[in-house]
C-alpha cells in the first residue's frame, strides 16, 4: 500500500508538487495561496500505465484526500485547495466520472471537479518532498478506504 509518508506506489515514476487550472504564467506560492491566480495546489503524477492503472491511482486520490469538501482540504481554506481531477485524455475524463459516480451512489457529496488539464507549473523547491524534507506530518491528507 502506498502511503504519503512512505514514498510512491509501484508503477508511479514521479510525484511533482506544482500548480493548475489557473490564469497567471509561472505563479509563485505566495500568488497561488493569495487566491487571485485561479489556480490549485496539486501533484503532477508520472506512472507506467503498465503497471499501475490510471483508474487505480485515480482511486488511490479519492481516499487520500476528503473529496467531500468544498474549497479546502482539512484547515487549508479557499479556492486554491478546492478538490480538483485534471484529466490529459477523454478516457481519463471518463474514468475519473465513473469513480465520483460509484461514490455518489455510495452516499458520499462529491465536491471534486474534473477539469481539462492546462499547463502544470512546477513548485518551488522548498515544496518539492515537503514532508520528508520537513519531517512534519500530514495534516488534511489520510487514508481512508472509499472503494
Amino acid at each position: 500500500m502506498w502511503s504519503i509518508t512512505s514514498g510512491y506506489k509501484e508503477g508511479v515514476i514521479s510525484a511533482t508538487s506544482g500548480y493548475i487550472g489557473g490564469t497567471k504564467k509561472n505563479p509563485t506560492y505566495e500568488e497561488v495561496c493569495s487566491g487571485a491566480t485561479g489556480h490549485v495546489e496539486a501533484v503532477e503524477v508520472v506512472f507506467d500505465p503498465s503497471i499501475v492503472s490510471y483508474e487505480e491511482l485515480t482511486r488511490l486520490f479519492f481516499e487520500i484526500h476528503d473529496p467531500t469538501q468544498i474549497n479546502r482540504q482539512g484547515p487549508d481554506i479557499g479556492y486554491q485547495y478546492r478538490s480538483a481531477v485534471f484529466y490529459n485524455s477523454e478516457e481519463q475524463k471518463k474514468t475519473a466520472e465513473k469513480l465520483i459516480n460509484i461514490l455518489k451512489d455510495k452516499g458520499y457529496k462529491i465536491a471534486t471537479t474534473v477539469e481539462k488539464a492546462g499547463q502544470f507549473w512546477f513548485a518551488e523547491d522548498y515544496h518539492q518532498d515537503y514532508y520528508h524534507k520537513t519531517g512534519k506530518q500530514p495534516y488534511c491528507h489520510f487514508y481512508q478506504k472509499r472503494f
